[in-house]
């Protein structure tokens, strides 16, 4: 059954039969992508000429996406080059953006000039370690504690149940809360290069066998939104998740004046009383402009998990005087990024990092998702950079309206 229609037909039965034929063994991945194409085009009587073009075998993405009928373009292009003064990357290079926002690009790539001009973005990796945390019920306050004392003082025995899961991933810390009942233990590892949230969910599934062969705890859920994953939380905000990077950079008066066309202290007092006391203000957890802009589009062409991108909006941008010079930082508090596994496999994405020169694993290892991180925070800054003075200028209408209609 390897000709599509054929195998189109045979799934008309029901959209169970349809995914149990299309998975089979004997039929390829690019043969049962065209067949599900033919029902959703006869389903919804339309065709699906350009979602049909991939440039890339079907087999290739098994691991990223199930019942895949095709791909969709999203445009990429580069900002920079920018000069990076990183701890894990330094030099001078392109940022590979994919975006459909029209004047984003031109609008970082105007805060990169600015960044090089100035003698680069410097960029720190603070400290790094993905969390997953799992939720207990125990009896009553008495045996939350009970376990929370376990807990600290079996910390090695968790280690040895969860790093035996993995040749890579290494626990850093278990920290427990206790709500009532619920006892949440927040694991955290050091993932090196991979993202690592398969790697963390298998490895604390182990040690929380551990836990409930010891104790009388009952694990409720592998996941109690402590850790947390893909929403807005403070305790990332905090602690950090995935990577915690800042990068900052000193601008010379006259540059800020001949290249922003505004001045430091207009754009000091527009960051405090948009960035922070509107932020403070509207509640929000990320007090900054649009960090999330150049997050969404680096994760888009690099192949990071998008719906991180919650988290990778977790930044502050702070501005201040310096002398008379223009002082901008901004930290990140949880980037969650890898050069290895998931989306970084793909043709495109693959180059994307290939650009970066930071594909697959680093020497040492977690160096380079340090890299892309760093990268990251660099874009970011040259984005917060270039719309807080389009705001101090009182350009950023004209610039969306030249480039972004």
């Amino acid at each position: 059954m390897s000709d599509p229609r054929t195998l189109a037909n045979a799934v008309q039965a029901g959209e169970q039969r349809l995914h149990e034929l299309t998975d089979a063994d004997d039929v390829d991945a690019d043969t049962a992508a065209a067949a599900r194409r033919l029902v959703v085009e006869e389903h919804a009587d339309i065709t699906l000429d350009a979602v049909s073009e991939y440039g890339f075998p079907a087999a290739e993405a098994t691991s990223n996406i199930e019942n895949m009928i095709g791909t969709i373009d999203i445009p990429v292009g580069v900002v920079g080059p920018v000069v990076i003064n990183g701890g894990a990357f330094s030099g001078k290079q392109y940022l590979p953006l994919a975006t459909t926002e029209g004047a984003l690009l031109a609008s970082v790539n105007r805060g990169c000039a600015v960044l090089s001009a100035a003698g680069g973005a410097v960029v720190r990796v603070m400290k790094s370690g993905m969390s997953r945390a799992p939720v207990f019920r125990v009896d009553n306050v008495v045996t939350a504690k009970a376990l929370v004392e376990w807990v600290r003082d079996n910390v090695d025995t968790l280690r040895d149940a969860a790093e035996g899961t993995t040749s890579h991933g290494e626990l850093e810390s278990v920290t427990p809360y206790a709500v009532g009942r619920s006892v949440y233990l927040r694991f955290r590892y050091d993932t090196k290069d991979a993202m690592g949230m398969n790697m963390a969910t298998i490895a604390t599934e182990a040690a929380c066998e551990v836990v409930e062969s010891e104790t009388d705890a009952e694990l409720i859920a592998l996941s109690g939104n402590l850790c947390t994953d893909k929403k807005p939380a403070a305790i990332n905000a905090v602690e950090g998740r995935g990577r915690t990077v800042t990068a900052d950079v000193t601008i010379p008066r006259e540059t800020v004046i001949n290249r922003l066309h505004t001045t430091p202290s207009a754009v000091a007092e527009l960051n405090t009383r948009k960035n922070l006391i509107g932020s403070a203000k509207a509640g929000s957890l990320g007090f900054n402009a649009h960090v999330a802009n150049v997050v969404a589009a680096m994760f888009l062409a690099t192949g990071q998990d998008e719906a991180q991108v919650v988290e990778g909006a977790n930044a502050i941008t702070t501005a201040e005087l310096r002398d008379d010079d223009l002082y901008v930082s901004v930290s990140i508090a949880s980037l969650e990024v890898g050069t290895v596994g998931g989306g970084t496999t793909l043709p495109a994405q693959a180059e994307a990092l290939d650009m970066l020169g930071i594909r697959g694993g680093g020497t040492p290892p977690g160096s380079n998702a340090d890299g892309l991180a760093e990268c990251i925070a660099a874009g970011a800054l040259a984005g917060e950079l270039s719309l807080l003075s389009a705001l101090a200028s009182r350009n950023l209408s004209t610039a969306h309206a030249d480039l972004g209609r």
